[in-house]
């Protein structure tokens, strides 16, 4: 079975690469973050021609994750246990869908960003990650695969510069302690091993040729139960899908990242 994730950057205007995608691929599964539509307004005539079982969420132009999947789609579940909401008052955000597709659990992520270290949404993205953790630990004896856009560098290695981040987000001891949580619970970075750094990245700015320089960052991640762990056999990120040069019309700022099991 063949399973990516992808920050696509608004579905709607990447449909045909989403398409293109899965037929390239021949994926099995994929999950999308940041689809920025409601369900009624996402194109999903085609993938479901295909053959594709789509779940979506989404409430307006910001957010939105979804699952695409061939090998089935069962028990959906739209945000998890205790995940909480941004605002005053609060309101719900599209940042988490969850299903069954093959025998495998799978949810699609999308971390909050943070925006700075003394902002607000700062407080909500570690909360939101400790909620996320604490969901999570039910979920380790199963096969169960937590993707998407984590909005957060484990590492210097995964930062072009770590000189340029000194006062940002997604770098910060905090997060980064968030993050290695789940590895110290058991979930497994199953891609890693696959495409070493230095220089690997998933997500390239759009401002100054980023991409072209290769002056990215890596955030989106496959974390892995012991139980999918085991079955993984190779992954690759896509860098294709962001790359002008190679044919990406109207590219996404990310590139998907593309994991194989048994």
């Amino acid at each position: 079975m063949r399973i990516a994730t992808w920050n696509v950057n608004s579905l709607r205007s990447r449909i045909d690469r989403v398409e293109e995608l899965l037929s390239r691929h021949q994926i099995d599964v994929l999950a999308l973050q940041e689809t920025k539509a409601r369900e009624d307004q996402l194109p999903l005539m085609g993938l479901q021609s295909a053959g594709y079982e789509i779940a979506a969420a989404g409430y307006n132009q910001w957010n939105g994750v979804a699952l695409i999947s061939r090998v089935g789609l069962e028990d959906v579940q739209v945000g998890f246990p205790g995940m909480p909401g941004w605002g005053d008052p609060v309101a719900a955000e599209a940042r988490a869908i969850g299903a069954t597709c093959g025998g495998v659990r799978i949810w699609s992520l999308y971390v909050p960003n943070g925006r700075k270290p003394d902002d607000p949404h700062y407080v909500y993205k570690l909360d939101w990650l400790a909620r996320l953790r604490e969901a999570a630990g039910d979920w380790l004896d199963a096969p169960t695969a937590l993707v998407g856009d984590w909005n957060v560098c484990p590492t210097d290695e995964d930062v072009f510069d770590i000189t340029q981040f000194a006062k940002s987000t997604h770098v910060t001891p905090p997060e980064r302690a968030a993050f290695a949580a789940f590895l110290d619970d058991g979930y497994v970075d199953v891609v890693r091993p696959h495409c070493p750094g230095p220089g690997v990245y998933t997500y390239w700015d759009y401002y100054r040729q980023r991409f072209e320089r290769n002056r990215g960052l890596r955030i989106d991640y496959v974390l892995g139960s012991p139980a999918f762990a085991d079955r993984v056999t190779g992954a690759f990120i896509d860098t294709e899908e962001r790359d002008p040069a190679r044919g990406a019309t109207n590219p996404s700022d990310h590139a998907p990242v593309v994991v194989d099991l048994d």
